[in-house]
């Protein structure tokens, strides 16, 4: 409890460890909060977002990682270049400091790997049995460039939906860690797509909107595009990239992928007719090495579901939304 009182463990605490690891010019004055640099231009965009995953670690990543890159892909799939998080750890009473640490590394780590700079944080300490040895609360800022207007607003009927890879690696790996069924070929794909999202945006091609289906996965993520945008979308069964291992824990423990929830992926609404340009584009970076396009966007059709999947046969299936809570705690 003494680390999160104010004093001497406290002062340690940051000094010691979250400085020398986040060491930049706005976070090394340790002030109130963080003076940054002028504003580059463009138009602020601002998120925020908790992390309370179990496991804390899990093949692939962990809470540190995932922190940073949820915070950077939220803003890169709004067209935002992302410049600056802050990054507030609440510990439970008696959580070993080695996970503290690695999870602060990994955190450390991603933002390199993204080019962004922690410039804030906070720790606070909990009771033991008041929480769950970890969590995160980060914020990011960025700046979209002029000229760049994504969103749901802009889908229509006739645009093709593709994705920048294998869906569902998250959410299996995670339901596979705490199930006890975790292997090598199991990893999260937890990354930052900020530079995915720059060689998308310079090839030219016509972009409408980007998402990252995080909780929910991509079933959740086209309900939600389907509803803000007025349309329909068909998925293609076919074509939806898929690896083995996590079809294989999907069927073991009654999931279905498509409601997996991805952490290094994108879905990419581009005008029908650009598909080719758009996944040359994605294809040439390492995070959109697996893209593929895998669906259509209609119009609205009444009596019809507003997404639905065609099968192999060639039959069209409505896809429901979830009812519960399928995957608790999976970012």
């Amino acid at each position: 409890m003494g680390h999160g009182a104010g004093g001497r463990l406290t002062r340690s605490l940051v000094k010691d460890l979250f400085l020398p690891l986040f060491s930049n010019p706005a976070l090394e004055v340790l002030s109130d909060a963080a003076v940054l640099p002028a504003w580059p231009g463009g138009r602020p965009a601002l998120t925020t977002d908790a992390f309370v995953v179990e496991p804390l670690e899990f093949p692939g990543g962990d809470l540190g990682r995932l922190a940073v890159c949820g915070t950077v892909n939220d803003l890169s799939v709004s067209g935002a270049r992302p410049l600056w998080l802050t990054l507030a750890l609440v510990l439970e009473e008696g959580a070993e400091m080695n996970l503290v640490r690695r999870c602060a590394e990994s955190a450390a780590e991603a933002a390199r790997e993204a080019g962004v700079q922690i410039v804030a944080g906070d720790t606070k300490v909990v009771p033991k049995g008041r929480g769950d040895r970890i969590y995160a609360v980060t914020a990011g800022l960025g700046s979209v460039p002029a000229g760049r207007d994504w969103g749901d607003h802009r889908v229509a009927a006739g645009d093709a939906l593709l994705v920048t890879g294998p869906v569902g690696d998250h959410g299996a790996t995670i339901m596979a860690c705490r199930h006890g069924m975790a292997g090598e070929a199991l990893r999260s794909d937890v990354a930052p797509l900020n530079g995915l999202v720059e060689a998308l945006a310079a090839s030219g091609a016509p972009v409408r909107a980007l998402h990252d289906p995080t909780r929910g996965g991509v079933l959740v993520t086209c309900h939600e595009v389907a509803e803000r945008a007025g349309v329909r979308i068909v998925l293609d069964e076919e074509a939806l990239p898929v690896r083995g291992e996590v079809r294989a824990v999907c069927d073991l423990l009654g999931l279905h992928p498509l409601s997996s929830p991805c952490e290094g992926r994108a879905l990419v609404f581009v005008e029908g007719g650009s598909e080719e340009l758009a996944l040359s584009a994605l294809r040439s970076h390492p995070c959109g090495a697996g893209a593929a396009r895998i669906g259509h966007v209609e119009a609205v059709r009444t009596g019809a579901s507003p997404v639905a999947v065609r099968t192999v046969s060639g039959e069209e299936r409505p896809l429901d939304l979830l009812s519960g809570a399928e995957l608790p705690r999976i970012c």
